[in-house]
């Protein structure tokens, strides 16, 4: 038998790979003679880790009780990421009732490591269009609003409708937006569906801001607080600057059009 604490070329200790099978009475053998729960892996994760995104129970529940909080401060992620990650539900609840954080974040240093950016566990279960634990993540007390790329906008992007419900019943900023890409005011969420009726009518319904969808600060003749009469006033703008959809900036005499998704008049 292999020494408890002994890892593999990948860097993973033999307790990880138990705590990756789902077998509890090999987790227990191995704890029994000396396997540390506090051994991470090469990218940091531990074996309370891998039991939570392989949906293992009973692994995951011994392991909770043996594993050391700092050596989790230390991985720079927490076990209900990964539970959210792999989409299990039933971990994910045990985990808020042993009094995880649900609005835990990743380490900047992990988070780098996402083409998104993403930090929060609601965040993998909303872009893994999970609606259950969406809910449970919620109803814990989980904040939509600490990712760079806010929950709702992933929603929305991906056109689940029954999330972006879920999410903006419980307070997720409608007008919320993605500053890393875009540092104009024109909501960022209606960017993501201006092709989708069913979507732009729910977000509307829930209080759009539609007047900033004729707010642009990249023209010197423009401001912010600009009133819908002055409009007509000046030259044309477009709201959204760097992208190819473009809808109509001015009305009056001189209605202007710019291309892209919606249609021009004939």
């Amino acid at each position: 038998m292999k020494q408890p604490r002994w890892a593999s070329c990948k860097g993973e200790s033999v307790l990880m790979d138990s705590a990756g099978s789902g077998n509890p009475d090999c987790v227990d053998l191995l704890l029994e003679h000396g396997a540390s729960p506090d051994l991470a892996s090469l990218t940091g994760h531990l074996p309370i880790h891998r039991a939570a995104f392989e949906g293992h129970y009973l692994v995951l529940k011994k392991l909770i009780s043996v594993t050391s909080k700092m050596a989790l401060i230390e991985s720079g992620q927490s076990p209900v990421h990964s539970a959210a990650d792999g989409g299990h539900a039933q971990c994910l609840q045990l985990l808020v009732d042993s009094g995880f954080d649900v609005n835990a974040l990743l380490d900047q240093t992990i988070s780098d490591n996402y083409s998104d950016m993403r930090r929060s566990a609601l965040y993998f279960a909303v872009s893994n269009g999970d609606v259950t634990s969406t809910e449970m993540l919620l109803n814990a007390g989980a904040k939509p609003d600490l990712d760079p790329l806010q929950c709702l906008l992933v929603a929305v992007r991906a056109g689940m409708y029954e999330i972006v419900r879920i999410l903006l019943a419980n307070r997720a900023n409608v007008n919320c937006y993605f500053t890393e890409v875009n540092d104009t005011v024109f909501p960022t969420a209606l960017q993501y569906c201006l092709k989708d009726e069913e979507m732009m009518r729910l977000l509307l319904n829930h209080g759009y801001d539609v007047d900033k969808c004729f707010h642009c600060h990249h023209d010197f003749h423009f401001y912010m607080g600009f009133a819908w009469k002055d409009i007509h006033l000046h030259k044309p703008c477009c709201v959204i600057c760097d992208g190819e959809d473009k809808i109509p900036v001015s009305f009056g005499p001189d209605y202007y059009w710019v291309q892209g998704s919606v249609p021009q008049p004939t």
